[in-house]
C-alpha cells in the first residue's frame, strides 16, 4: 500500500473508471440539443391481457366515427336497396308521385319475367366464363410482364414500358373499328373469344404488378435462385408468384369486376342469341313503354353473383392484401 501526498492510503488495482470531463460535457450538450436521448430502463413485455386491453382501446371509436361510417354505409347500400324496391313493384306504381320507398309483392314475378325474356341463364354462364378467363389471363400475363420490367435487364425496357403506359391514354373508342374488322376476318362475331382475347392483358395490370414487384421482390432472391440453377419459368412459379400473391388477388378482383360490368365492346361483338349479362339487359328495355320494374329485376339478377362472390371470398382477399401490406 502506498500513501498519497495528503497521507491517505492509495488503492491499488482496477478501480471505477470515470469519464473525462470533456466527454461528459459533450454528452450533456447533445442531450440539451435533443440529439442524444437519455437511456431508459427497459420495460417488461406486456402480458396478453394488457395487449388485448390496449388493442381494444385503439379499435374503439367515438360516436362521430360511427355516425360517419353509418352514413357512408347507408349511401353505399341505397342503390342496391332502391333496385330491389323498384323490382318488387309494377310499372304503374313507379310512375306515380311520390315513388315507393318500401318493398312490394312482385319481386319473384318480375324476376321470372326478366329471366325468361333476357335469357339470363345463358347470359350469367357466358359472363362467368368471360370474366373468369379474363381475370385469370390478366393476372398471369401481367405478373410475368411486370416481373420482366421490374427485375430483368434487356434493351429498350424503358421505352417499352413507356409505350405500354401510353396505351392507357388512347380512348377505347378509337380501336373499335379496326378491332371489329379483325374479329370479322377471323369469323369470331357473336362468339365469346371475341370478347375474351382483346382484354387478356391490360396496361394498368402490367404497370401495377411492375410497381409492386419492384419493392416486394428482392433482387438477391432472384439471383440466389439463378445460382441454384433455376430456370426463368421455375423462378416465376416458385419465387415471383408467392411474393406477388396479394397484388395478384387485388388485380384479379379488379379485372373480374371490370369484365363482368363491361358493356361497350360486348354489345358490338355479341348479340342476344349469345349474350353476356350487360348485353342481355338491353333486351329488356325494348318496346314502346319499357317496363322499368322488369329492367330493375334483371339488373338485380345480374348483380347478385358479384355480391355472393364478395361475401364468400371478401375476407380472404382482404386478408391477402393485409398480409402483403405488413410483409417485411
Amino acid at each position: 500500500m502506498t500513501l498519497t501526498t495528503t497521507g491517505r492510503p492509495r488503492r491499488e488495482g482496477p478501480g471505477p473508471q470515470r469519464r473525462p470531463r470533456a466527454r461528459t460535457a459533450a454528452l450533456r450538450r447533445l442531450r440539451r440539443l435533443g440529439r442524444l436521448r437519455p437511456r431508459r430502463r427497459s420495460r417488461p413485455a406486456p402480458t396478453p391481457a394488457t395487449a388485448r386491453t390496449r388493442a381494444g382501446r385503439q379499435l374503439h371509436g367515438g360516436p362521430l366515427t360511427y355516425a360517419v361510417l353509418a352514413l357512408f354505409t347507408a349511401g353505399s347500400l341505397f342503390p342496391l336497396v332502391w333496385t330491389a324496391v323498384t323490382a318488387s313493384r309494377d310499372n304503374m306504381r313507379l310512375a306515380r308521385t311520390p315513388p315507393p320507398f318500401w318493398f312490394g309483392t312482385r319481386l319473384a314475378e318480375n324476376a321470372g319475367t326478366a329471366w325468361t325474356e333476357a335469357n339470363m341463364g345463358l347470359a350469367l354462364l357466358n359472363t362467368l366464363l368471360v370474366a373468369g378467363t379474363v381475370a385469370l389471363g390478366t393476372v398471369l400475363f401481367c405478373t410475368v410482364a411486370g416481373f420482366a420490367f421490374a427485375k430483368l435487364k434487356f434493351r429498350f425496357s424503358g421505352a417499352l414500358l413507356l409505350l405500354t403506359i401510353g396505351t392507357m391514354m388512347v380512348p377505347p373508342q378509337l380501336s373499335v373499328v379496326p378491332l371489329f374488322m379483325v374479329i370479322a376476318e377471323l369469323k369470331w362475331t357473336n362468339q365469346l373469344q371475341s370478347v375474351v382475347l382483346p382484354t387478356l392483358v391490360s396496361a394498368f395490370g402490367v404497370f401495377f404488378m411492375r410497381q409492386y414487384l419492384l419493392e416486394a421482390l428482392p433482387g438477391e432472391l432472384v439471383e440466389a435462385a439463378r445460382v441454384d440453377g433455376a430456370s426463368s419459368l421455375r423462378i416465376i412459379w416458385h419465387v415471383v408468384f408467392p411474393v406477388a400473391r396479394p397484388a395478384m388477388a387485388v388485380l384479379a378482383m379488379l379485372s373480374f369486376v371490370q369484365a363482368w360490368n363491361d358493356f361497350f365492346w360486348p354489345i358490338i361483338a355479341l348479340t342476344q342469341e349469345n349474350p353476356t349479362v350487360q348485353v342481355a339487359l338491353t333486351g329488356l328495355g325494348r318496346g314502346y313503354v319499357p317496363d322499368q320494374a322488369v329492367i330493375m329485376a334483371g339488373a338485380l339478377l345480374g348483380t347478385l353473383p358479384l355480391l355472393l362472390a364478395f361475401t364468400l371470398f371478401g375476407k380472404q382477399i382482404v386478408g391477402g392484401i393485409m398480409r402483403g401490406a405488413v410483409k417485411g
